[in-house]
C-alpha cells in the first residue's frame, strides 16, 4: 500500500513540475535575433558559461535570444 501511495505522489509531483515549465519559460523576457540586430548596434553572441545565445549592445543588451 505504501508503494502505491509513494508512486502516486511522485506521479503528481512530476505532472505539476511538467506543467509549470512552459509557464516559467513564458515569463522570461526574451528577444529574437532580428530584433537584437535591428538597431545596428546589437549583436547576437553565444555565452558559453550559461549555454545561451544573448543580445549584447543596443536596446536589448543582456536579453536571451529565443529564436532567429
Amino acid at each position: 500500500m505504501r508503494t502505491r501511495l509513494l508512486g502516486f505522489t511522485a506521479a503528481l509531483l512530476l505532472a505539476a513540475f511538467g506543467a509549470a515549465v512552459p509557464v516559467a519559460q513564458a515569463v522570461v523576457p526574451a528577444v529574437t535575433g532580428p530584433e537584437c540586430v535591428a538597431d545596428g548596434v546589437g549583436k547576437v553572441v553565444y555565452d558559453s558559461a550559461t549555454g545561451l545565445w544573448i543580445c549584447t549592445g543596443g536596446q536589448y543588451d543582456g536579453k536571451p535570444i529565443t529564436t532567429t
